[in-house]
């Protein structure tokens, strides 16, 4: 009547999420209140939306207002893996129609670069997130400052994508003070492997997949940091017409 099968009854009885009010001691029946229903059915829904169970114990146990903080929690954690998996269809739907996407890797040497960064430290999934939140304290010191800058903006990252990882946003600039919050990185002159990617930044591991590869078949070792160069981005283009430059300093094997 609730919706839930009789193993999934004994199995919440056993963690303690829904407790009959008695256990007939002869044949081992469970027996409910009629005003456990709700409770029952609230968690048939939930499960059917793959909450999971220590969640949904916590909702049960909740007053109203704490239960609906946790429930908008799991609704934006839901919208955000939404959000992903769209973005992986539309690489998915890129590769069906015409394979993998030709990019043109060149190695070439870039000049060293003197940036004033700010950074955070976030897991794969919140990158977009946090580089978001980088630019906006970036960008209003030095709207504050009368510095001089050189566009694009920059993003920096680790070669591998930890579980906890520090990434950086910043500028390139000759000034060495005077900018509060603020931290200077200065990125080392040398070779480097660089292509070019146009569209949305959810693809851009197929222009990565590219640089890598280019990177193996020429025996060249990759080092940290892996540079983006956001020459076009989304306050001045849709995300078709995204334009970012990847670099990935190099080195040759020694192999």
């Amino acid at each position: 009547m609730c919706r839930l099968s009789v193993k999934q009854l004994r199995h919440y009885d056993e963690i303690g999420l829904l407790t009959p009010v008695r256990v007939d001691a002869g044949s081992g029946y469970r027996y409910y209140a009629p005003e456990q229903a709700r409770d029952a059915l609230t968690i048939a829904l939930l499960r059917e939306m793959d909450l999971p169970l220590a969640v949904i114990s916590q909702a049960l146990a909740a007053e109203p207002e704490r239960r609906a903080q946790i429930l908008r929690a799991e609704r934006d954690r839901l919208a955000e893996r939404i959000s992903r998996d769209q973005a992986r269809l539309e690489m998915l739907e890129r590769l069906a129609e015409g394979g993998l996407p030709g990019y043109e890797v060149t190695i070439s040497r870039e000049p060293e670069r003197r940036l004033a960064v700010v950074r955070a430290v976030c897991t794969p999934v919140e990158i977009g997130d946090k580089v978001e939140e980088c630019v906006g304290r970036l960008l209003p010191v030095l709207g504050k400052t009368e510095i001089v800058w050189e566009p694009p903006l920059w993003g920096l990252y680790p070669l591998d994508l930890e579980e906890r990882m520090e990434i950086a946003v910043g500028v390139q600039t000759p000034q060495e003070e005077g900018l509060p919050g603020l931290e200077f990185e200065v990125l080392p002159g040398g070779l480097v492997a660089e292509t070019m990617h146009i569209g949305p930044y959810a693809q851009l591991p197929l222009a990565y997949s590219a640089l890598f590869a280019t990177l193996h078949e020429r025996g060249l070792r990759p080092q940290a940091p892996v540079r983006e160069a956001y020459l076009v981005g989304p306050a001045e283009a849709p995300q078709e017409e995204l334009m970012t430059r990847l670099i990935i300093p190099v080195q040759e094997s020694m192999a």
